[in-house]
């Protein structure tokens, strides 16, 4: 019987790409000790969540009042700000990462849906834009809405509580940012173990 790995047909390596599989292994097993990743998971309050494999997203799919349907898309992380330390003692910076998201509220009907771009940092949720647009594909450029910034206080405050009624507030934000450190550790040692898998061949 002659099998895959047996040394009789065992096709050699150079030592270039002995190497390469020797650093690769050692960056799997570093990522998996250091901190090893858990399955993601699939529910936060009243939300399904939908991981993406391979992706650079997942989504979130959930309900408001039985009339509203609620869908996020999450990238993964997607930029950074750097802040002083904090503490009596602290010198230098810290790196605060952040996520965009897309929150899209529709009322099932196949007409307008309700969408909100969004910023997650690790400890709150700011709004971006606030667009609305027709549920089938839209045809030329239509008039997207200001900056949420600019907007009057009053009605910023009351779309913050309008998305907060349905779950996306800042505790979603500290979980986006719990989650998608799970996911970028999965995703990187399933990368180290494709590219392993191709120098191998």
């Amino acid at each position: 019987m002659c099998y895959p790995y047996s040394t009789d047909n065992k096709i050699t390596k150079s030592p270039l790409e002995a190497n390469i599989l020797r650093i690769i292994d050692k960056e799997i097993d570093y990522q998996s000790e250091y901190a090893p990743p858990h399955q993601p998971e699939t529910r936060f309050h009243s939300f399904t969540v939908e991981d993406q494999p391979g992706e650079q997203w997942m989504i979130m799919r959930g309900k408001y009042d039985d009339i509203e349907d609620i869908k996020l898309e999450v990238t993964m992380f997607d930029g950074y700000v750097t802040v002083p330390k904090l503490g009596d003692d602290a010198t230098g910076e810290d790196v605060r990462l952040h996520i965009s998201f897309i929150v899209d509220v529709s009322k099932g009907d196949g007409g307008e849906n309700l969408e909100f771009l969004c910023s997650a940092w690790p400890d709150r949720l700011e709004i971006q834009k606030v667009y609305l647009l027709r549920g089938e594909k839209m045809l030329g450029r239509p008039y997207m809405g200001p900056d949420f910034r600019k907007l009057n206080r009053e009605l910023q405050k009351r779309l913050r509580e309008y998305l907060d009624a349905r779950g996306v507030n800042d505790e979603l934000s500290f979980f986006l940012h719990e989650y998608m450190l799970n996911k970028d550790r999965i995703e990187l040692i399933q990368w180290f173990g494709k590219v392993k898998s191709f120098v191998e061949k």
